[in-house]
């Protein structure tokens, strides 16, 4: 799903493109690959496939994708990938991922619903026993029925905070204390890098360069 954002410093200018073009769109001059202050690169994508990413804190928006549907004003869902990768989440439907009865993994989830989303930490293949235990035994509670989720106070981001606390595995536990910090260190800092390419995005699909003075 990387849309392949290429990057290249000319007569002190960025331009940024999904194909490099023969001349510079800024002075015209042909381009040659010693011409460049600094070689094309590709601009890192940001967005990560849950499901090749075990033990980690995921996000994704509620509805739609990244690339073509988030706005800061939208509402985003938070999960936690098991050590398979696949996607444990709470949400008006109850808890997903996890049959609570049997305490057990129910089917992964193979859609490309977690195909496009934010990872907000991972952790090594150490801690997948006691991964998978605490996030079973945590989703296990009847905490999570459907009929106890309220979208403003018991949500999917609660969940997470249940989970990462029961987790306790130091500096990102103690900060699931504390929604508001939680959200400043790992939410914020993420989105903020993922908007700047959103638009970067969203420019180049509407024409072929985008520049940038140095």
């Amino acid at each position: 799903m990387d849309p392949g954002i290429l990057c290249f410093h000319h007569c002190d200018h960025k331009v940024f493109c999904t194909i490099i073009p023969e001349k510079c769109p800024v002075c015209n001059q042909k381009l040659d690959r010693y011409d460049y202050n600094l070689l094309p690169f590709r601009v890192p994508y940001p967005f990560v496939k849950a499901l090749q990413h075990p033990r980690a804190i995921v996000m994704k928006p509620t509805h739609g994708d990244f690339l073509n549907d988030y706005y800061n004003s939208k509402d985003l869902h938070i999960g936690v990938t098991n050590s398979q990768g696949c996607v444990i989440e709470f949400s008006v439907e109850g808890i997903q991922g996890v049959d609570p009865i049997t305490k057990k993994w129910s089917q992964c989830d193979t859609s490309s619903d977690w195909d496009q989303c934010l990872m907000l930490e991972q952790f090594d293949e150490l801690w997948n026993e006691i991964w998978d235990g605490i996030l079973i035994k945590v989703s296990s509670s009847p905490l999570w029925e459907a009929e106890r989720y309220d979208e403003e106070h018991h949500n999917c981001f609660t969940f997470v905070l249940a989970f990462l606390r029961a987790l306790d595995c130091g500096e990102l536990s103690e900060k699931a204390q504390d929604p508001k910090l939680f959200c400043k260190q790992y939410v914020v800092p993420r989105t903020s890098a993922a908007g700047k390419y959103i638009s970067l995005y969203r420019q180049l699909k509407r024409q072929s360069f985008f520049i940038q003075n140095q």
